[in-house]
């Protein structure tokens, strides 16, 4: 995590409720299109692809959806610490980290329906800095301290 401010003036690495409910919104936006476009209209294009394409469609499905799940749970767990209900040290406890996603492979994204590759890259990309918060808020080598963790869960209390 690199020290300094941000563009909006708060200290690097600082994840503040009001981008952790933009990010929420965009994630349950592009998990309705996603859920829209593999159960309806991407089946009929997904029928027009050879047999083999047809399973990496559905690979890409599954990899789509797992992308979205793991951000959606790590953003309700941000608001739970928000809220008060989940301490930061909880929060950064590994089972509570964001998940690890399959990433996909451009040159077989490539062959997939347009509309099917722009959600794939949707996904990845709102993985991606997702990712980079989450791992901006463990400094490298420098242990939680359980004194601090629960002087947060009391400041969070009063």
């Amino acid at each position: 995590m690199v020290s300094g401010v941000d563009s909006l003036g708060l200290p690097s690495g600082t994840i503040t409720p009001r981008l952790v409910s933009a990010l929420y919104v965009e994630a349950m936006v592009l998990a309705d299109e996603v859920r829209a476009y593999f159960d309806e209209s991407g089946r009929e294009e997904r029928d027009h692809l050879p047999p083999l394409l047809r399973v990496t469609f559905s690979c890409e499905s599954l990899k789509v959806t797992t992308r979205l799940m793991h951000i959606i749970a790590w953003l309700l767990n941000r608001r739970a610490v928000d809220a008060g209900e989940l301490s930061e040290g909880d929060a950064l406890h590994e089972t509570r980290r964001l998940g690890n996603a399959t990433e996909s492979d451009e040159a077989i994204l490539r062959t997939l329906p347009e509309r099917g590759q722009l959600l794939i890259r949707a996904s990845q990309d709102l993985y991606e800095r997702v990712a980079r918060l989450d791992d901006g808020l463990v400094p490298a080598s420098r242990p939680i301290n359980p004194a601090r963790s629960l002087i947060d869960r009391l400041e969070a209390a009063f």
